[in-house]
């Protein structure tokens, strides 16, 4: 049962590397998920290039990440919006938080292409009715004092989404 993981690319000059993709290829020994690593960071490509991994892989449950560089903790997206519609995962977000460290239930993915992403993974699955879960999930830059526990935070979440995905299905 495996897990689709996307990371985005940079987007600004000053940065070095994006801390979702950071994150992944940290995790990237874990045979049992997919990774679409470093998306581009625009509202068309984004959404197109995962929806259409989305049906070639037809995965378990959907895990996208993006960077926020202003939070500390890894953020749990509650809902991804667009105009007026507000659209929220299938997933018990409280349940992935049990026994984590480092991370937090947001209600704002902000107004840039990780929300846009976010909201047009979960319309396209309500859409075509499929059953995959799906959760959009910030990470904070990663430095030495917090690399580790927030690796052990997301995977732990990454098996709580796996026992989820086996609970929906």
């Amino acid at each position: 049962m495996k897990i689709l993981l996307t990371s985005f690319s940079t987007w600004m000059p000053h940065q070095i590397s994006n801390s979702s993709d950071d994150l992944l290829q940290a995790i990237a020994d874990h045979q049992d998920c997919h990774f679409l690593r470093s998306i581009p960071v625009d509202f068309e490509l984004a959404p197109k290039v995962t929806i259409a991994q989305i049906q070639t892989l037809n995965p378990a449950g959907i895990i996208c990440c993006g960077m926020a560089e202003s939070r500390q903790k890894l953020s749990i997206e509650s809902n991804g919006r667009f105009q007026s519609e507000i659209l929220r995962s299938r997933l018990n977000l409280e349940t992935l938080l049990e026994g984590t460290t480092t991370t937090e239930i947001s209600h704002d993915a902000g107004d840039y292409v990780c929300n846009y992403l976010y909201y047009s993974v979960l319309k396209y699955l309500e859409h075509c009715q499929l059953n995959q879960p799906c959760v959009f999930i910030h990470v904070p830059i990663l430095t030495s004092a917090n690399h580790n526990a927030i690796v052990e935070d997301f995977l732990s979440i990454l098996d709580r989404i796996r026992s989820q995905c086996n609970e929906l299905m």
